[in-house]
């Protein structure tokens, strides 16, 4: 567990540092400490080093007549040896559905242009796809990049190749999460602008739009460590808890709130791994059970798409035979940026998650999904094809956005991207103001922008399909609703929140404060570095 993050004051580079290809100098490998971010600038110039060697070595590969098998030669054990075999007869096959609605849209990727529907939609097959790491990353870059893109919206200035592939891997030097995006979500970027792409925004950090932190901001800015009991479980509210079972998800956000522990390990953070064994489980299901007044279990992580079905009905199954528990839920992103595991009839996974949500009902308790769609262009035929079969068995499924700069934060897309998840039955839970976490100032809005877009967007849908806008209060608070401030000065960035209901470690009558990012009105509050 951790106790103290430290945090690096050193400025991120300029976008004249991010687009040089010549290494200045090699640095040694960097003995980093428990979750703490460490010198930027030596870490860039080390990476530099081993970078540019790679990009010359594959300086023509997009010419080469990629499938997209190639490029990834290490498979996880458990797919190993089937990544290229034609799946089983499947049940959700393409053939069920209507030729009008199937737009093949992942052939306009030059590196899957030639794989079938059928190997699309195996979850196996996006498993052993998935680009995960610098090398496999930058050989996809290599190969879907065209020779020039638009560095400006007008689209009057452009960038080559290289240039734009630098920044990216600059950009993953700088970054707290490692780089793991499976086919389906890289299918739905448009490479030929991919840097205003609203998917690339979210996944793909770019050196030359990252902007120095708040001073205000810290690694685990909700405090999760600090109200964790036992290892993986937080425990802040009166009646609920939060299981953390893993630390991997199938595919990593800039954003996340975890980045303290969750994903592979990076240039600037060790992670404090929550590795899904079961005697820190069992710790975990004690505590559960030791507590009279919890009522209600988020299983998260990581994401709890990355359990093993059996995992799955193990954790299920505890939580149902639990007399004080009357609800759960499962929470994973695997609907929006891996759908094709809910349709691949040969994984397993769903079909436990439909179980578990029968005998809940059964015992007359509560389960459900809750998943992550923050964009419209997350949304396809193959996520509407699977919220429908998940609809038809009963299963409960809610969405829990995030508000970003330059995604969501206005009110036409994010009303777009609500009306799409009510018309699939996705209920939109909870839109959230952009967690104080490191490393992503660049995407945080002012409070006044979820504001804004709440006060135009109530009455304009039902009320059962109107999300909550909340703020997750640093410091651990838990959720507030946005528009609940005690107080806000725009002139200074701060909002300030009380939650009564969260008590313990001296929270009583405390008052948590939210910080716009610098460059919205708080340059009173704090000096911005030069960059």
């Amino acid at each position: 567990m951790l106790s103290k993050f430290s945090r690096s004051k050193h400025l991120l580079g300029g976008p004249s540092a991010v687009l040089s290809l010549i290494p200045k100098r090699t640095v040694g490998s960097l003995s980093l400490q428990q979750a703490q971010v460490t010198d930027m600038s030596k870490v860039l110039d080390s990476n530099r080093a081993n970078i540019a060697p790679m990009l010359n070595d594959i300086r023509d590969i997009s010419s080469d007549p990629l499938t997209g098998r190639g490029i990834y030669p290490s498979t996880p054990s458990h797919v190993r040896g089937v990544a290229n075999a034609v799946p089983a007869a499947n049940p959700h096959s393409l053939s069920t559905t209507n030729s009008k609605s199937r737009d093949e849209f992942w052939r306009k990727v030059a590196v899957w242009e030639n794989v079938s529907a059928d190997e699309f939609l195996s979850y196996r097959w996006s498993v052993a796809n998935t680009v995960q790491g610098t090398a496999k990353l930058l050989k996809f870059l290599q190969a879907v990049i065209p020779e020039t893109v638009p560095l400006d919206k007008s689209g009057l200035q452009v960038q080559t190749r290289e240039e734009f592939i630098m920044d990216v891997l600059d950009g993953v030097t700088a970054a707290t999460m490692a780089i793991r995006m499976t086919p389906y979500i890289l299918s739905r970027v448009n490479w030929k602008d991919p840097r205003h792409d609203p998917i690339v925004r979210q996944f793909l950090p770019m050196k030359s739009l990252m902007v120095p932190d708040h001073p205000k901001l810290t690694l685990d800015s909700l405090h999760e460590t600090a109200d964790s009991p036992v290892k993986g479980l937080v425990h802040r509210y009166p009646d609920k808890a939060l299981f953390l079972p893993t630390s991997v998800c199938p595919t990593y956000c800039m954003f996340c709130t975890r980045s303290y522990a969750v994903g592979a390990d990076t240039d600037t953070v060790t992670k404090a791994s929550l590795k899904p064994t079961r005697k820190r489980w069992e710790e975990a299901f004690a505590y559960i059970e030791s507590q009279p007044g919890l009522h209600d279990i988020v299983v998260s992580g990581g994401d709890s798409y990355y359990l093993q079905p059996e995992q799955l009905r193990l954790i299920g199954e505890r939580l149902i035979n639990m007399p004080n528990i009357k609800r759960f839920r499962f929470a994973s992103k695997g609907l929006a940026v891996a759908p094709t595991r809910v349709l691949d009839g040969s994984d397993g996974w769903v079909e436990a998650l439909i179980d578990i949500s029968n005998q809940a009902k059964r015992a007359g308790k509560a389960m459900a999904w809750h998943t992550h769609f923050n964009h419209p262009n997350e949304i396809s035929w193959i996520s509407c094809k699977a919220s429908q079969k998940l609809f038809e068995a009963g299963v409960i499924v809610r969405n829990q956005a995030v508000l970003l700069r330059g995604v969501n934060d206005d009110f036409e897309t994010m009303s777009t991207l609500i009306r799409m998840l009510a018309d699939n039955n996705i209920f939109p839970y909870y839109v959230y103001q952009c967690d104080m976490v490191e490393r992503v100032e660049h995407l945080r809005t002012p409070l006044q922008t979820i504001l804004d877009i709440e006060a135009k967007m109530r009455g304009s849908i039902a009320g059962f399909m109107m999300p909550s806008f909340v703020v997750d209060l640093p410091g651990g608070g838990g959720k507030r609703l946005a528009c609940s401030f005690q107080s806000y000065d725009r002139e200074t960035g701060i909002s300030t929140y009380t939650a009564p209901a969260v008590t313990g470690r001296d929270k009583e009558n405390k008052i948590y404060e939210y910080y716009d990012p610098i460059g919205s009105g708080c340059e009173a509050l704090v000096t911005k570095p030069p960059i």
